[in-house]
């Protein structure tokens, strides 16, 4: 069962994300480094794993290539595709998350989590956060099952039976080709998203 991050100060981040684009690129996002660009606080530091949710920075804390594209000037675009990609499965269900309503967040994070009412309110709090901040109108939509999964048509052949025998029945077998049109803007976490999500509905075709 999938657990997002969150902060219990969602209202800092759109200092920490301004911070992002004016200080230099860190060899790793640490506590030290928090500290030194004034996030003193002990609740300051849940801002850490909620830029590994958005995919700023990796496991280890090592910034992405998100960090470096969101220095550039469409920021609240590349926000936005952070958010897609880090709550892939939220936008799979609804597109546009990023405009539900907090009740409708707070259904879906909490049939999705183990966690209490209490952070399931923190992590909706800390998803419209980043919302605010962001412009989704160029992020890439999530691949639904409709937009890949093929329907297999019921093909079958008849040929026509000799005098007294019956007619031979066969089921040809049904090649599809599929087309992916990505645009050069794309990111490499993007295209492994992309090819994820065909790689699981793709076999259901096969069963």
């Amino acid at each position: 069962m999938a657990e997002y991050s969150y902060t219990v100060v969602p209202g800092k981040l759109k200092d920490l994300l301004g911070k992002i684009r004016e200080t230099g690129v860190p060899p790793k996002v640490t506590t030290k480094w928090m500290e030194s660009i004034g996030y003193k606080s002990s609740n300051d530091r849940t801002m850490i794993a909620v830029l590994q949710q958005i995919r700023f920075i990796d496991g280890a804390g090592s910034p992405k290539e998100l960090w470096t594209r969101y220095r550039g000037a469409n920021y609240r675009q590349v926000l936005g595709d952070g958010i897609v990609e880090g709550y892939a499965d939220l936008f799979a269900v609804y597109p546009d998350a990023n405009a539900r309503s907090g009740e409708e967040l707070e259904n879906y994070f909490s049939t999705r989590s183990t966690a209490g009412k209490q952070v399931i309110s923190k992590t909706v709090s800390t998803f419209k956060a980043l919302c605010e901040l962001a412009d989704f109108s160029s992020a890439p939509s999530p691949i639904s099952p409709s937009q890949v999964e093929a329907t297999t048509p019921d093909v079958s052949v008849r040929v026509p039976a000799q005098s007294g025998q019956e007619a031979p029945h066969f089921s040809p077998k049904l090649h599809i080709d599929i087309q992916i049109h990505i645009s050069p803007d794309t990111t490499p976490e993007q295209i492994d998203q992309i090819f994820a999500s065909m790689a699981k509905h793709l076999s259901r075709i096969k069963e």
